[in-house]
């Protein structure tokens, strides 16, 4: 046991039944690997060198199962503890590139049906962390448990800070905006703490976009290199075709042995992706929610002025003007760069009468659903 890790925090997942599907699919195929590892041990007597280890096994195992590559590596320690137990697999080593806290709610879990987003909850904490893995996956009792080694009990509270998304932080703020105008209207600072939440939603706007951009680059970025390697892997599929065809083994190993290796980088390139993938979505979702809610808080702030009849309100409506064309033109800044549409700035009375009018239909709809329940 490692001494970094003094405690184990429970995550409690509650996987879709697709999700389920992919999480068993991978104990199985893990499964598979012990198998391949178990045959190697019996008929070459495989080393307890985890190099020699990687050699002998790595390429058998990426043939019969679809592990994500970084999942073998860590399979093949976790085989010689595995030794002599026959016990069924239930459980798979992890670490920080296979699963990933996303959001207070929600983690990424890599499978071998892609990465997939799964809602939890924290289960609690036990003292003591006695795997050599810095986290495990694990099917007890007819849950979905990922247990995870941590250094002291605080720590879980500091990285939860430290991995609020974008999309918790502009929920928070919209929050804060709708509870704090409501209970200050008739105080004399509303128009004030309506204007501060309009300055925190510009700040988290521009926190989104530079998360956007760097995410996009980044796409960019993999993407032109899995497209570089898959080119490569296309050229060397040729050349060992030539290669074969002129009765050169010799030559050609070594080039499958540089194939397989590209296609194992490929691989952790498009694990990487799924993941900048994720970080775009947030960010445009963040772009949508921030847009919505600037518009609803300058509509606040004006009609709050309104109701005051406050001196200047007519140079206070000119400014409120000027702010709602500079927020159209801060939109369509965001749309050309991002490509996330923005909420369009006009038709705002047409917009509200038919969202009254979608919410009494929902109203309705839930209420038939209501009476054919009960009949």
């Amino acid at each position: 046991m490692s001494g970094r890790f003094q405690s184990t925090m429970s995550y409690t997942l509650t996987p879709s039944p697709e999700d389920d599907r992919a999480i068993r699919a991978t104990l199985d195929d893990y499964g598979v690997m012990m198998g391949v590892l178990d045959e190697l041990g019996r008929e070459r007597g495989v080393s307890s060198n985890l190099v020699a280890l990687h050699e002998q096994a790595y390429a058998p195992i990426r043939e019969k199962t679809r592990l994500p590559a970084r999942l073998v590596t860590l399979g093949l320690r976790d085989h010689a503890n595995r030794q002599g137990s026959g016990a069924a697999i239930d459980d798979l080593p992890l670490d920080g590139r296979l699963y990933a806290i996303k959001s207070p709610t929600h983690l990424s879990l890599s499978t071998v049906e892609g990465r997939r987003l799964i809602p939890y909850a924290v289960a609690g904490y036990e003292p003591g962390w006695f795997d050599h893995a810095e986290a495990r996956l694990v099917l007890k009792d007819g849950k979905t448990l990922i247990l995870v080694g941590i250094a002291t009990a605080t720590k879980p509270k500091e990285t939860s800070m430290a991995t609020e998304g974008i999309l918790s932080r502009i929920g928070r703020v919209i929050a804060g905006l709708a509870h704090g105008a409501a209970d200050t209207l008739e105080g004399a600072n509303a128009t004030a703490t309506v204007e501060q939440s309009i300055r925190e939603i510009d700040s988290v706007a521009d926190e989104a976009r530079a998360s956007a951009g760097k995410a996009r680059a980044e796409e960019h970025r993999i993407k032109a290199k899995i497209a570089e390697i898959n080119d490569e892997i296309d050229d060397l599929a040729g050349k060992i075709e030539t290669g074969l065809a002129s009765g050169r083994e010799d030559l050609v190993k070594p080039v499958v042995g540089l194939q397989i290796d590209l296609e194992a980088q490929r691989s952790a390139l498009e694990t990487a992706l799924a993941e900048v993938s994720d970080r775009i979505e947030e960010a445009g979702k963040a772009l949508q929610a921030v847009a919505s809610a600037r518009q609803d808080a300058v509509a606040r702030l004006s009609a709050l002025k309104k109701s005051r009849g406050a001196p200047g309100a007519a140079e206070s409506e000119s400014a409120s003007v000027r702010n709602e064309n500079r927020l159209a033109r801060s939109l369509g800044a965001i749309e050309r760069v991002t490509g996330v549409p923005g909420r369009p700035a006009t038709g705002a009375s047409e917009v509200e009468e038919l969202a009254r009018l979608q919410r009494e239909k929902a109203i309705q709809d839930r209420l038939d659903s209501y009476r054919g329940s009960r009949g």
